[in-house]
């Protein structure tokens, strides 16, 4: 072969190669991203009735930092934009509508809470924006057929609610429940998957069932209704700043039911402590990750990098709050699912790649535990191991569960 026809070949050769593999050199992009930056929005409740759980953004952000500290996701630093909503739904409206329509992000993440991702659901949808990683469990949230741009990022509801109704089935037979719960989608979805777990016995076992609203200044007297109701079973589905005035109400009035706690009020510092550890020992709740208190994570090498990761970027921020534990963890799995996105950063990718997740393993996921999502399973947390209130820290026993409840 003539040195000509040789160089002919291999440009040949090499134009054939660069069209049968196009997406290797191709980059895609939707609003909000480019070559350098990721334009990502949230949410969060800064002040408010819900003002507790500004602490996960506080950590979401402190994440995001040390990431674009150590260079970013697949060379692009990550450029996330917080509004303060108050845990309000209308304000929740106009913060995304700025996010989306003025600062023109790729995808909100987080937004927290029921109420406000249920404000901003169907606006999210028909703008085709993610609503990536919804800080609720609420069942609506994982609706792919009618709401193909939203994921959740916490353990549904009504599972969390199947594996208390089994517990009590299993342990408490003959208990009379008195529920207390948030007058929304929240709360109601507890109460369903409670009723729905306990079956036929639910409408015996269940003595009282009340509810508040988030503007409600105290739940004094729904909690002096629940003891007089004769209840000695208390399923307690309230978020932070309502759980810790029950668990304060409850000793005051020297009603020492057996006490269900839903997981989202769970946190030490936030919660236990303003009610008074004393006041919340043997509190019963579920688990999905490890708690920084537990001494058995001692050495834990996913422990080590979060504490590690908290004194450097968060030092003024509780290292044992779970809220803390929470914010490190979705903002590790945001970048996980930026990370598969590659150089396709399309708001469609996102999604796609939210819904093949395989076998995500978290730094504070509990052994045996990991994160699997496929596109006709999106839910990214489906696994439990109960837990018990000590006066101190969460005590975790018995297996990891997972929810296979079936409704008739």
């Amino acid at each position: 072969m003539t040195p000509f026809k040789s160089t002919a070949a291999a440009v040949v050769l090499m134009l054939g190669a660069a069209l049968a593999t196009p997406a290797l050199a191709q980059k895609k992009y939707d609003t909000g991203a480019t070559d350098t930056e990721i334009k990502i929005g949230q949410t969060n409740p800064s002040s408010g009735p819900a003002s507790a759980f500004g602490a996960i953004g506080k950590a979401e952000a402190a994440y995001i930092r040390m990431i674009n500290e150590q260079g970013g996701v697949n060379g692009r630093k990550i450029n996330l934009i917080q509004y303060d909503d108050a845990y309000s739904p209308p304000k929740t409206v106009e913060q995304v509508r700025r996010l989306v329509e003025s600062d023109e992000v790729l995808t909100t993440f987080q937004i927290i809470g029921t109420p406000p991702n249920a404000a901003v659901h169907k606006y999210l949808n028909s703008k085709g924006v993610p609503q990536l990683l919804a800080g609720s469990g609420a069942s609506r949230f994982t609706d792919p057929k009618n709401f193909p741009w939203t994921i959740s990022a916490n353990p549904n509801y009504q599972s969390e609610a199947h594996i208390y109704a089994k517990y009590i089935l299993e342990s408490h037979p003959d208990a009379k429940i008195g529920i207390l719960y948030q007058n929304d989608d929240l709360g109601k979805d507890y109460v369903k998957g409670l009723k729905d777990g306990l079956g036929a016995k639910a409408g015996t076992m269940i003595v009282k069932e009340l509810s508040y609203e988030l503007s409600d200044p105290t739940v004094d007297s729904q909690m002096v209704t629940l003891k007089a109701s004769g209840a000695d079973l208390f399923y307690n589905m309230s978020t932070p700043k309502f759980a810790a005035q029950s668990i304060r109400k409850a000793a005051e009035l020297g009603w020492k039911p057996v006490h269900i706690l839903e997981v989202n009020a769970s946190a030490v510092g936030q919660v236990l402590v303003p009610a008074g550890v004393e006041n919340a020992k043997d509190i019963i709740s579920v688990a999905y990750g490890k708690d920084p208190l537990d001494p058995q994570w001692a050495n834990d090498e996913g422990m080590k990098r979060y504490k590690a990761f908290m004194a450097k970027y968060a030092p003024g921020e509780d290292a044992n709050s779970g809220f803390a534990t929470y914010g490190y963890s979705t903002a590790a799995l945001l970048v996980h699912i930026l990370k598969q996105c590659g150089d396709e950063l399309t708001r469609a990718n996102i999604m796609k790649q939210a819904t093949n997740i395989k076998g995500f393993v978290p730094d504070l996921g509990l052994p045996g535990m990991s994160i699997t999502t496929s596109p006709d399973d999106w839910r990214i947390n489906k696994q439990f191991q109960m837990m018990k209130f000590d006066g101190q820290r969460w005590v975790l026993s018995g297996p990891i569960l997972t929810d296979d409840f079936k409704a008739d």
